[in-house]
């Protein structure tokens, strides 16, 4: 199977964006993963050795939480696994639509001399 690697994870994996991988399920899959590049492990995994929050892992582009068997699902080797890290962020409170402090801020520019552009 492929398993495609996100571009902040690629530092812990040589630099690739996908690794070929040869396993019976999605759990045996990671394990080889993490196996070959172990850097990869505490940013996958929790320290109990369960799948981060913020980690979330696609099938053919199925998201395993929604599968019956999660990580025991069977793989064959022509199927993809995602791994799709979260990605917060957003603006302070003080910033949101409805505020009082707009924000987005318009810059009006205006040449200091008339211009020779059509």
């Amino acid at each position: 199977m492929t398993i495609f690697i996100p571009t902040p994870l690629r530092l812990y994996a040589g630099g690739q964006s996908s690794i070929q991988i040869e396993a019976a399920s999605i759990a045996a899959a990671l394990d080889q993963l993490t196996a070959s590049h172990p850097d990869l492990r505490k940013h996958l995994f929790t320290p109990e050795g369960r799948i981060r929050a913020f980690v979330n892992l696609y099938l053919n582009d199925e998201d395993i939480r929604y599968l019956p068997e999660k990580e025991a699902t069977r793989v064959s080797p022509t199927d993809t696994l995602s791994i799709i890290p979260s990605i917060a962020g957003g603006l302070p409170p003080t910033q949101r639509r409805g505020s009082a402090t707009p924000s987005v801020r318009f810059v009006v520019l205006r040449p200091s001399a008339p211009s020779s552009l059509p």
